[in-house]
């Protein structure tokens, strides 16, 4: 059912594995009356968690433009080797390496486990996405508002560093420049996929421009508000999949918000 609505929505699926005996996995989700939400999942285990790395489609990933990458895969084997193994051909390939945490609390052993496991990685990534909230964890309760506790994340290889603050919109840190993009005024019903709505965004952006603008300022502030937009939308309609918008939609509200 998955990949058909994958298939629905022109993502291709010729990478997707299935597996014979795990069940693919759930997460309910609980929402709050501003639209935020809360996880639980089920997993036990679930197929993601037994993926092998002899199963990857390596041809596919080395002719991808960008390798974008959670670190839930990084909580139990083999699929942590798996995600190892893919990362290690898409950056043998020169392929830019792209990295939002999406911290899923409830999924690892312990929060010392997950902050291990996610900054296991960290140096490898070219682009890394964090939320608000997991700056404060990354950093061990520091104020997830000042640039000083967002730069203890950054590291030598680093193209960009962004934080997605919400209705606030996001901050952006290049080894060059660093600013402030506003986010638009929406009524949120459900949060949920905003954060990979932003991501899609701005990589498409990074992508139809050959990563150029990541040396450029005024040409990255208009793919963050692009991405932003595109959060903003999602958080509008109820599930993930069904907010995501299209670019038409998006270009809508960016000329509605400019006039």
């Amino acid at each position: 059912m998955l990949v058909n609505v994958l298939k629905t929505n022109k993502v291709e699926v010729k990478g997707v594995r299935f597996d014979a005996d795990a069940r693919t996995a759930l997460a309910f989700v609980t929402l709050k009356a501003d639209g935020e939400r809360e996880f639980m999942f089920y997993r036990n285990p679930s197929a993601d968690m037994v993926m092998r790395p002899e199963e990857l489609d390596v041809e596919l990933i080395k002719h991808a433009k960008v390798f974008h990458f959670g670190s839930i895969s990084l909580i139990a084997e083999p699929t942590k080797s798996t995600h190892m193994a893919a990362m290690k051909i898409a950056k043998d390939a020169g392929i830019l390496l792209s990295y939002d945490p999406n911290l899923r609390l409830p999924l690892w052993s312990s929060p010392v486990a997950a902050r291990e496991g996610i900054m296991s990685i960290w140096n490898q990534a070219d682009i890394i996405k964090v939320s608000d909230e997991e700056v404060n964890f990354l950093t061990n309760g520091g104020d997830e508002t000042l640039d000083d506790v967002v730069l203890e994340l950054w590291h030598p290889r680093l193209k960009l560093l962004v934080v997605t603050d919400g209705p606030e919109g996001c901050r952006y840190y290049t080894p060059d420049f660093h600013g402030k993009v506003e986010s638009f005024k929406v009524h949120p019903v459900d949060t949920t996929g905003a954060g990979d709505a932003f991501m899609a965004g701005l990589l498409s952006k990074l992508v139809d421009n050959d990563f150029g603008l990541l040396h450029h300022e005024g040409k990255l502030r208009d793919a963050l508000r692009f991405a932003n937009a595109c959060g903003a939308i999602t958080t509008t309609e109820r599930g993930a999949i069904p907010a995501l918008p299209d670019t038409e939609t998006v270009l809508r509200l960016m000329s509605k918000e400019s006039m």
